[in-house]
């Protein structure tokens, strides 16, 4: 299972006073470059309101020279699939083909009531979405008359970029099947390992599978922390993590899973719960885990970080 740690357009630290502080691309950029030094295998950075994930993965992997780079996740519906695939092509191109695009759905509190895009059919806007991107990042032209979509005679291409590798969020039954049939796998977020065993990894491996493509890649996200006053963490974790235990797709999973927060799901605790922590999530079938470390304390990160670099 490789090891990558997770960054955002904002702060992920669990000090509540932290959160919300717009992060800088130079920070982005000297964390990418010290994971690569550790030895950690990619770093992914999440696409909210602030710096834009793929730009600032592309910067971070001019930066850098063997790690990998991706989004976990850009929202699809702000952006046309060839306007997210021309984005992505030019990432790799800038890159040495190191970066992976992850897309997702985000949620109808963003899409809708925000930016008053219809949320009503989201399975549909998201095959038909795979449908066109997914040949673009391969670079062929795509003819494509959909409900949603259309797309004549168009394709993306830049010099020096191969074929992107895409990945989607995907946690409800028929997202996995789409992601399985269409993309190279899944990112996670607010799924445990019991549920990763028993739903994430065999519907999208079924419906890879079926569809004759390689196995899929599983990046399991987990909210971790080394730490000896376990509780305390926790507690933090719990109050800077609630909002996710209201949004509907992660309350599922999280019910799925029979816990009750979000911080139910960290991985908090000495070396010996983390390594059991880890354990768990590879042996669920996860091939990345994706380590948000949640700053708890002053030194929480690097003590954390230096742990995981350690494997």
């Amino acid at each position: 299972m490789r090891i990558g740690i997770m960054t955002g357009a904002r702060s992920s630290s669990s000090d509540v006073n932290a959160i919300g502080r717009t992060i800088t691309i130079d920070e982005v950029v000297a964390l990418a470059q010290r994971a690569e030094a550790a030895g950690f295998s990619n770093v992914w950075m999440a696409n909210v309101f602030a710096l834009d994930a793929i730009m600032t993965m592309a910067i971070a992997g001019r930066a850098t020279r063997t790690i990998e780079v991706g989004t976990a996740v850009t929202p699809t519906y702000p952006r046309h699939p060839t306007a997210i695939a021309q984005q992505a092509v030019t990432a790799a191109a800038a890159t040495g083909n190191r970066f992976v695009l992850g897309i997702g759905l985000a949620h109808k509190v963003m899409i809708e009531d925000a930016l008053g895009i219809s949320f009503a059919q989201p399975a549909r806007h998201m095959k038909e979405y795979l449908e066109v991107l997914a040949p673009l990042l391969r670079g062929e032209t795509v003819h494509y008359e959909g409900e949603q979509y259309c797309v004549r005679g168009l394709s993306v291409g830049a010099a020096g970029a191969g074929e992107v590798p895409l990945i989607v969020a995907a946690l409800g039954e028929h997202m996995l099947k789409l992601a399985g049939r269409l993309a190279s796998g899944t990112i996670t977020w607010m799924v445990g390992p019991r549920t990763l065993n028993e739903h994430i990894i065999p519907t999208l491996a079924a419906a890879a599978g079926a569809a004759a493509r390689a196995t899929p890649r599983v990046i399991a996200g987990f909210p971790i922390v080394l730490t000896n006053r376990p509780d305390e963490a926790r507690a933090l974790i719990g109050k800077a993590l609630a909002v996710y235990g209201d949004l509907p797709s992660y309350r599922a999973m999280l019910d799925r899973e029979g816990v009750v927060s979000p911080a139910d799901l960290a991985i908090v605790g000495d070396e010996a719960v983390l390594r059991a922590g880890l354990a768990r999530v590879r042996d669920a079938g996860a091939t990345d885990f994706n380590a948000a470390i949640a700053e708890v304390d002053p030194g929480a990160f690097d003590r954390t970080f230096e742990f995981l670099a350690s494997l």
